[in-house]
């Protein structure tokens, strides 16, 4: 296994220690929680850098690390889901796309590619909108300012306009291979 997988596979490894300090929050806690929070984001930089740097991109590396980093974002957003302080319909936004994309983006037989597909600057821009807004919901701030909570529709808008913008092109491939595979068959003929 290459240095660059296992920076990734660190990030999965911090996210039991993460969700204990969220699950006893004190302020504290919470503000260790950032810390450790933003470190296994930063994380997910390194480990593109590594594998770009030491010339040791792997299939393994693209595909592990959206998965970790759906983790690394689903596990709190859970978790302040249980704390009360994102609604469930939002979580859940996220949560669908995450989900359609990620098995979209490995599935080779619905994309037509052998190759697993890299993330594109909107699932970039959503993926620093998300992490900013956990970061805000997470730390002891005071209970009536809003910018957290805001960070977190913002995100939520971010997540579901990337996705749009992910499969539109691939909606495109599906469609006009079933029009291919209709007009391949031609109706029987009337007499």
């Amino acid at each position: 296994m290459t240095l660059p997988t296992w920076v990734t596979l660190s990030r999965l490894l911090v996210l039991p220690i993460l969700l204990y300090y969220l699950e006893n929050p004190t302020p504290e806690t919470r503000w260790l929680s950032v810390v450790i929070f933003l470190i296994a984001a930063l994380t997910d930089w390194v480990d593109g850098y590594l594998a770009r740097r030491l010339n040791q991109i792997t299939e393994l590396g693209k595909f592990l690390d959206p998965l970790v980093d759906k983790l690394l974002i689903l596990a709190p957003l859970l978790a302040l889901n249980k704390l009360g302080q994102v609604p469930t319909w939002g979580v859940f936004l996220i949560l669908a796309r995450e989900l359609t994309i990620a098995g979209w983006r490995v599935t080779p037989s619905l994309t037509g590619n052998t190759a697993i597909a890299g993330a594109n600057f909107w699932g970039k821009l959503k993926t620093v909108s998300q992490i900013a807004a956990i970061a805000l919901l997470i730390a002891p701030l005071p209970v009536d300012w809003q910018f957290p909570l805001i960070a977190f529709w913002v995100a939520v808008a971010l997540t579901l306009i990337s996705g749009v913008i992910y499969l539109l092109p691939a909606t495109d491939k599906i469609s006009s291979s079933t029009e291919k595979s209709t007009s391949a068959v031609s109706p029987p003929e009337v007499r």
